[in-house]
């Protein structure tokens, strides 16, 4: 089949396609509006900063964004990946508004100014990161709520993936197989799915988001194989609608570690 084909379908084509299956989605736990989320990264060297970063996030600022509405924020120290040491904030909301007003609003608060003193007040010669980076999310329809894990071992780890596609089209197909059962498909490996959305705002557009939860490290490539394996996902990814060409042009692989304070 060729390109022209797909193309001469739309993107609205598309669109239509990714809602109708999301009605039909019944794999997920997640029900109701979809979620707008902020990803952000704390750049940071090794040494004092990290402590300071990560004290400030427990005491001051997630009881701060609780108040706010916004919540369960996932707080991650990365494991693997580019750009270590940092630190990884993930803040649902089902307001977009709230998460634009998220400073203006902590300044406000007296109790989060108070308890935020030393991290807020650090001089430039001993700043408590190195740079801040975020991006806006929209949940995928089917999957619009953040789903925390219901169990927490103790080496519980997580796994954040970025796709990113070469063009509109070709992330939108993307997009489709995910509400044409790859959510189900991680479930049924074994993964706690977290969370999946669109780039709103961000690098590297268009490129979509997720979240997978495991025991420990060394459940990823197992859980990983047996995904790969099954008979349903093998069907789908050979479907031509799919494989026409490569949807997915690079993919950003990170390994996460909760903090004490994370409540996902």
């Amino acid at each position: 089949m060729q390109r022209r084909d797909f193309l001469a379908s739309g993107l609205a084509a598309g669109a239509l396609a990714m809602a109708r299956s999301a009605e039909a989605q019944s794999a997920t736990p997640s029900s109701g509006e979809r979620q707008y989320l902020e990803l952000r990264k704390y750049q940071m060297m090794s040494g004092p900063q990290g402590r300071l970063t990560q004290s400030y996030i427990s005491t001051a600022l997630i009881p701060a964004l609780n108040k706010m509405g916004i919540g369960p924020v996932g707080a991650f120290s990365l494991y693997f990946g580019q750009d270590t040491p940092s630190t990884y904030l993930l803040l649902p909301s089902a307001s977009l508004e709230a998460l634009v007003n998220v400073q203006a609003k902590l300044a406000e608060d007296a109790a989060f100014v108070d308890a935020a003193k030393a991290f807020w007040s650090a001089p430039a010669a001993a700043a408590p990161f190195v740079r801040v980076e975020s991006q806006l999310l929209r949940s995928f329809a089917g999957y619009p709520k953040v789903t925390p894990p219901k169990d927490k071992p103790k080496n519980r780890c997580f796994q954040l993936r970025t796709y990113e596609s070469a063009t509109d089209l070709d992330h939108v197909r993307k997009v489709e197989m995910f509400h044409q059962g790859e959510f189900g498909f991680f479930q049924q490996a074994g993964a706690d799915t977290v969370f999946f959305a669109d780039t709103l705002i961000g690098p590297r557009m268009p490129s979509l988001t997720y979240m997978l939860g495991f025991g420990d490290t060394t459940e990823i490539d197992a859980k990983w194989a047996v995904f790969s394996n099954i008979p349903e996902w093998k069907k789908l990814n050979q479907d031509p609608k799919y494989n026409f060409e490569p949807t997915v042009s690079n993919i950003d692989n990170l390994i996460l570690k909760p903090l004490a304070s994370s409540q996902i």
